[in-house]
C-alpha cells in the first residue's frame, strides 16, 4: 500500500473574489498525488468585504479568518494551522497572477532535498503582456541585487509571492516574523537566509490579476527596503536573548 505525504497550500486572500476559485480549480490534485502527496488547501479570508470566502467554502477547502489586515498577519495565520503531519507548504496568492497549475515544479527540488526552500522567480521566468509594470520590474531587480550582494541569497525575485518549503523551516521560521504587510516576503528570505536555509528560485509565470491591486507602490516599498536594513545585522541568538531580557523585565514588575 503506498504510503502518502502531505502538502499544505496556504492561499492568503483579501477581497479575491474574481481570481480566488480559478486558483483553487487548477490545484493539480491528481497529478500532486501521483507524486506522493494529498494536498490540503488553506484560504486566509483577511477581512474581506466581497464573496471571497464563499467562493473558496463551495470548493470544500479549509477556510480561516485573520481579520487583523494584512498579507504578513495572514500568512501568520495560515501558518499556524499548518498540520502536525504536513512535509511539504505552498504558498501562493489569490488573484490567479501565478499558477497553481506550476506548484510540481516548485517541490520537486524540495521531494528530492536539493533545497530546503524554492521561490518562483518571475524575472527568471515568463511574464505575460501588462502583468507586471516597467517601474515595479526595475524596484524587484534592484531589491533582488541588494539581497543577493549583502544576504549572499541564492534567489532571483525578493518580491515573489509563490513559495515552497519544508515543513520544518517554517516552524524554525515562525517565531522570528513580526511584520504584518507586503514586506513579509522580504522578512522571510532575508532571515531564512541569516537562519542559514538552502534556497533557490525556478523559473514560474506570472499573469495579470484578477481584481484589483492591493499593494501601494511607495508606501509598501519603503517598508521592503525597512526590512531589507533591519535584518542586516539580525541573528536569531540576538532576537532570543532580546526576548529573555523583556521577560525577565516584565517578570520584575
Amino acid at each position: 500500500m503506498k504510503v502518502f505525504k502531505k502538502l499544505t497550500i496556504l492561499i492568503p486572500c483579501h477581497n479575491e473574489e474574481k481570481g480566488i476559485g480559478t486558483v483553487i480549480d487548477t490545484v493539480p490534485l491528481r497529478f500532486l498525488r501521483k507524486m506522493g502527496y494529498i494536498t490540503e488547501i488553506i484560504v486566509i479570508n483577511n477581512n474581506s468585504t466581497d464573496k471571497t470566502a464563499q467562493i473558496a467554502a463551495k470548493r470544500k477547502v479549509t477556510v480561516i479568518v485573520e481579520e487583523k489586515k494584512g498579507k504578513g498577519n495572514a500568512m501568520m495565520r495560515g501558518f499556524k494551522n499548518i498540520s502536525h503531519d504536513t512535509s511539504l507548504v505552498v504558498m501562493l496568492d489569490g488573484d490567479n497572477t501565478y499558477k497553481s497549475k506550476e506548484i510540481p515544479r516548485l517541490i520537486e527540488p524540495l521531494m528530492n532535498d536539493f533545497c530546503d526552500v524554492v521561490i518562483g522567480s518571475r524575472l527568471s521566468g515568463k511574464i505575460k503582456k501588462n502583468s507586471l509594470r516597467d517601474r515595479n520590474r526595475l524596484a524587484n531587480w534592484f531589491y533582488t541585487f541588494l539581497v543577493r550582494h549583502f544576504y549572499r541569497a541564492n534567489t532571483t525575485d525578493v518580491l515573489s509571492g509563490f513559495f515552497a518549503w519544508k515543513k520544518e523551516v517554517i516552524d524554525n521560521l515562525i517565531p522570528h516574523l513580526d511584520v504584518e504587510g507586503f514586506e513579509i516576503e522580504m522578512e522571510m528570505i532575508t532571515k531564512m537566509t541569516k537562519l542559514g536555509f538552502e534556497m533557490y528560485s525556478v523559473p514560474i509565470t506570472y499573469d495579470q490579476r484578477e481584481g484589483e491591486t492591493k499593494v501601494e507602490a511607495l508606501k509598501d516599498g519603503i517598508r521592503i527596503l525597512g526590512v531589507f536594513f533591519k535584518n542586516i545585522l539580525w541573528s536569531a541568538n540576538k532576537q532570543n536573548q532580546n526576548l529573555n531580557s523583556k521577560n525577565i523585565l516584565e517578570s520584575a514588575n
